[in-house]
């Protein structure tokens, strides 16, 4: 089972699946996709993890996160916009590259049995990027989000701490 869940930055995104998932599973996993980057960054994932209690087992990957989901398990990756930049950093801003490795590895997980609930930012929703880098990646998460919501069994879209649901089970 796949869950796709969506939205602007602090929709509740991540409480939202860390909730979902504990329903799910007494001992669900979260997978954090994030490269520290600075400080700041550093305390919103000492925060996230803070969040999670002795239920939760956590686990780091970059970018081949096939490797470290274990069948008939309930995952939480969080998030696929950090995901991306790991791919669009080490292919030097390449949207086409970055596409196609992010949905190998992607498709990848489609053949685990598992579930997956899998988060992501709705970041073409906001302003309009002011750089070319930025439009760019605008770009490549867009793709990415749609190729995601396409094999998802559920999708939700997190508006203002509320669930709406736009993709119902297959």
């Amino acid at each position: 089972m796949l869950y796709y869940i969506t939205g602007g930055e602090r929709s509740g995104k991540s409480n939202y699946a860390q909730n979902l998932a504990l329903q799910l599973s007494h001992n669900p996993y979260y997978l954090a996709t994030s490269r520290i980057w600075d400080d700041n960054h550093r305390q919103r994932i000492d925060r996230h993890v803070a969040d999670r209690d002795e239920r939760w087992t956590s686990i780091e990957e970059e970018k081949e996160l096939s490797k470290v989901i274990q069948s008939s398990s309930v995952v939480v990756i969080d998030c696929v916009t950090l995901w991306l930049t790991n791919f669009f950093v080490d292919t030097e801003n390449n949207i086409e590259l970055s596409l196609a490795q992010a949905k190998a590895e992607f498709d990848k997980l489609l053949k685990i049995e598992a579930t997956i609930l899998i988060i992501s930012n709705e970041i073409g929703m906001g302003v309009h990027a002011t750089t070319e880098v930025g439009r760019k990646f605008t770009e490549l998460q867009g793709w990415m989000n749609q190729h995601i919501a396409k094999h998802a069994d559920k999708a939700i879209l997190m508006v203002s701490g509320i669930p709406v649901e736009i993709k119902g089970s297959k």
